[in-house]
């Protein structure tokens, strides 16, 4: 028996299917994309003699709250904005499905950046105004992604706003806290970080492009149809890929960063998929694929920076 739509209520008995709705709304496959920026911070803050394991870890947490507190955001201002229906291509919604009702994500949601904050007040004992402002701006643009009056996720924004909060900032904000002090090579790596990152954006973009169209959710990828969508990714790849020797041979970064080239040997297969799909639901693998190949950047990218 199914929990009745929109009560938010399992039923009896039914504790181990709510806390699986949970967890399925928190889209586990995503947070990669909130711990691999982290990773390349704490490796140049390594790097540079600053690691502070506090700090670094405070990071992280806030980081992976924020990603969830995102996830439940989108899950209940897609739902309730009409986007998510049953004509849906991805995996299920618990909002979409009746598994939470909309009040119950709109909570969770409330919950996960009301935690996110208790850790960014530690962040700011340690890292002063600047850790203020990145937190209130990471906060904002969660909440405004696809929530708010003018939800700029709806209006083709959606892909800068992630480059930059997963990208530059989180990286330059995640090492300012260990070293307190930004540096060019930070947002450099930035970059290279973020630009995977963007790139799992853009494969959801692109697969949901036309029933997004239908109902009104102008994304990136319904602006750029899907040729240009298909080369957006590919420039995001490959600036990832690029930005390492860059990086490395100017000095700015350990020679062991270049580490980070071997997530190209997995990373080259959702790449493939982009380009060779016929159907948009063969994009699916293509999303958790480039997650991993991000996930796994920042993790050799953070190794790398060890030696």
């Amino acid at each position: 028996m199914a929990p009745a739509r929109g009560t938010g209520m399992a039923p009896a008995g039914g504790g181990c299917l709510t806390a699986r709705a949970w967890i399925q709304g928190a889209r586990l496959r995503t947070l990669p994309a909130a711990i691999a920026p982290v990773l390349v911070g704490g490796g140049l803050a390594r790097s540079a003699g600053g690691f502070a394991a506090g700090p670094f870890l405070a990071a992280l947490a806030g980081a992976l709250l924020i990603q969830v507190g995102t996830n439940y955001a989108n899950d209940y201002s897609d739902f309730v904005r009409g986007a998510d229906t049953h004509e849906r291509l991805g995996a299920p919604r618990v909002t979409q499905t009746g598994l939470l009702s909309p009040a119950a994500v709109r909570r969770g949601a409330a919950v996960a950046f009301g935690l996110a904050l208790v850790v960014g007040v530690y962040l700011v004992a340690v890292g002063g105004w600047p850790i203020v402002w990145i937190g209130l701006a990471s906060l904002a643009a969660a909440v405004c992604y696809t929530g708010g009056p003018w939800p700029f996720g709806y209006h083709g924004l959606g892909d800068v706003f992630v480059l930059a909060f997963f990208g530059p900032i989180a990286v330059a904000g995640t090492a300012y806290v260990q070293t307190l002090a930004w540096s060019a090579e930070a947002i450099l790596a930035g970059l290279g970080v973020g630009s995977l990152i963007t790139a799992i954006l853009v494969v959801n973009n692109l697969r949901d492009r036309v029933t997004d169209a239908a109902v009104g959710k102008r994304t990136l990828a319904v602006i750029l149809g899907e040729r240009g969508s298909k080369l957006e990714y590919t420039a995001l790849w490959i600036t990832a890929f690029v930005v390492v020797p860059v990086g490395a041979w100017s000095g700015g970064w350990p020679a062991g960063a270049l580490l980070a080239l071997l997530a190209a040997i997995p990373g080259h297969r959702p790449l493939r998929g982009v380009w060779a799909y016929d159907d948009p639901r063969e994009l699916n693998p293509a999303l958790p694929a480039t997650a991993k190949t991000a996930g796994l950047y920042g993790l050799l990218f953070a190794v790398g920076c060890l030696w």
